[in-house]
């Protein structure tokens, strides 16, 4: 039978080469959590108490550290190619009406199929609008 220092070992290693792999920030806490646990192990502490320290130290570090940690780690990041596009503002060049599926904005020099947010809002050409979201290839837009 396996030591139970190497078991923990083993599973650290397992969960710091899958987060190598996936890099989500997802596994390296229960890589913590399986140090800890070998840390329990080494001095002797049952079966149990291991367990129960590799799953407390793993979801408390994933539920409490990891949204600190993502948002640290991207705090650098520019926002590129449509995801710059959302909080822009683009001039309508065909007027848009989600009724007749119609609808062209121009935006940084591209020309972007578009619709309303809302329904039953008509666009007219030459209307200054700011672009909420997109979906598939369409910009969903508003009034400025």
């Amino acid at each position: 039978m396996i030591s139970p220092v190497y078991f923990w070992l083993i599973v650290m290693i397992i969960f710091v080469i899958f987060e190598l792999a996936t890099m989500g920030l997802t596994s390296i806490w229960f890589a913590l959590g399986a140090l800890v646990a070998l840390a329990v192990a080494a001095v002797g502490g049952p079966l149990w108490l291991q367990i129960i320290v590799f799953a407390l130290v793993g979801l408390l570090t994933l539920f409490c550290v990891r949204n600190l940690a993502v948002t640290f780690f991207n705090q650098n990041r520019v926002k590129t190619n449509a995801d710059g596009l959302i909080g822009r503002k683009g001039i309508v060049t065909e007027a848009i009406s989600n009724i007749h599926a119609t609808g062209q904005v121009t935006v940084a020099g591209q020309e972007w199929t578009a619709r309303s947010v809302e329904e039953g809002v008509i666009y007219e050409e030459g209307a200054m609008v700011v672009i909420r979201e997109i979906r598939g290839v369409k910009l969903i837009v508003e009034k400025e």
